[in-house]
């Protein structure tokens, strides 16, 4: 009797501590909403347009007389104008709020895209290649403010992850498609699958911000950017040091992802099967430990993922100086996309966290920024250099790029201790 007094008492002890651990597993708030699917789905959708056409645009002008100028021509005054609608989407979010503002970047995006069907001009291409820029850079950043805004603010690490697992799966099968189709198909094809990508997520801009949002996005769709708690606006998030310090960190990894996207396929040594092999592994390993490190930085904070990122980048670009030998190559690939994957997540949920009360399109616009720019700049840079170098100084170069970032990611440590 005595014995199953002990066991009683043991299990009602037993109960009485797992009674708050029940508690606080169903106490987690669900990550996935009607928003944030509405979110990932117009992700899903825009960036499908974007990379559908990506390569197959400058395939078109070529088609029509241009040469190789004109190709790259096209390519530039897309990026140009994304990266001038991200600049100007902070001011266009506070006037016109959201779904205002996700529907232009659609309507832009997808279409005119059926403008490519009429006689071939470099005209049209080009302005097609324009508005497309513009409607892109603003869907980007509205889908990426809308995706920190529709999580919860304990799981936003796991939210914006999982957003980096859903925007990859264009990248991977988008791309390549847009030139098999019109390779096979005809332009006709890929043309109306790019312009129905883009006008279907349209759809769902009525759950895109929730009216009873207390945070940045309901101030964003009332307006607020004329109110005293919205935020400076770009130019002041650039001036916020708690804001600038992961932009820098995002932007030497970004310049770096640029480089080897450009130029592995070019290295002298490296064969067409390591090359694809090397940047297939890179995005997926990028995909794999971009979910993870926002898992854990929702548990232990994600300003203590910014110097593991940076060094792993950076072991990944310093295996590169073996670029001859297909394992370094390989293994480099999967080394740089982990350390890639953890600073693109890890610097977007630094940066929406430490947001002002409004300022999620600010963010989203800054993050953007980074990786357009850097992702733009660093393969004009790289090819200025190994001209002079050759590959593996070139590579072991931009690895050192890499850990100069060390120095705004341990300010960063320092400056906000978790």
């Amino acid at each position: 009797m005595l014995q199953l007094a002990h066991t009683v008492i043991d299990m009602s002890t037993m109960t009485q501590t797992l009674a708050p651990v029940r508690s606080i597993q169903a106490a987690r708030p669900r990550l996935v909403s009607g928003r944030f699917a509405a979110a990932l789905l117009s992700s899903f959708g825009a960036l499908t347009s974007f990379y559908l056409l990506l390569s197959v645009t400058p395939m078109y002008a070529v088609s029509a007389g241009a040469g190789s100028a004109g190709a790259g021509l096209v390519t530039g005054s897309l990026m140009l104008t994304t990266v001038l609608a991200e600049f100007a989407s902070p001011r266009l979010l506070g006037r016109f709020g959201y779904r205002a503002v996700f529907a232009a970047g659609a309507l832009l995006l997808g279409g005119p895209a059926p403008a490519l069907l009429l006689p071939h001009s470099m005209v049209t291409i080009i302005a097609v290649s324009i508005a497309r820029g513009i409607g892109f850079g603003l869907s980007t950043v509205v889908i990426g403010a809308l995706v920190a805004a529709s999580v919860p603010a304990e799981r936003r690490g796991e939210g914006i992850g999982l957003a980096g697992v859903v925007a990859c799966v264009p990248a991977i099968v988008a791309l390549p498609s847009g030139v098999w189709l019109a390779q096979n198909t005809g332009y006709a094809v890929v043309i109306a699958i790019t312009a129905i990508s883009a006008l279907a997520p349209l759809a769902a801009v009525p759950w895109l911000a929730a009216p009873d949002h207390t945070g940045p996005a309901t101030q964003a769709e009332a307006g607020a950017g004329s109110t005293d708690t919205a935020p400076a606006g770009l130019l002041g998030s650039l001036r916020s040091g708690g804001m600038l310090r992961p932009g820098l960190v995002f932007a030497a990894t970004t310049v770096s992802a640029g480089v080897v996207a450009s130029f592995l396929p070019l290295a002298a040594g490296v064969s067409a099967g390591v090359a694809t092999l090397g940047l297939f592994a890179q995005a997926v390993t990028a995909t794999a430990s971009r979910w993870w490190a926002g898992r854990r930085g929702d548990r232990h904070g994600h300003a203590g993922l910014l110097i593991p990122g940076l060094l792993i980048a950076a072991a990944g670009m310093a295996s590169l100086i073996w670029v001859s030998a297909p394992v370094a190559v390989i293994a480099g690939m999967c080394l740089f996309g982990i350390g890639f994957g953890i600073a693109q997540n890890a610097t977007f949920a630094l940066m929406i966290d430490r947001a002002p009360a409004g300022g999620y399109g600010n963010a989203s616009a800054l993050w953007n920024l980074a990786y357009d720019a850097g992702y733009g700049t660093g393969p004009i840079v790289f090819g200025v250099f190994v001209a002079h170098t050759g590959y593996p100084a070139a590579f072991a170069l931009t690895g050192l790029l890499i850990l100069a970032a060390l120095l705004p990611a341990v300010r960063d440590r320092v400056a906000n201790c978790e």
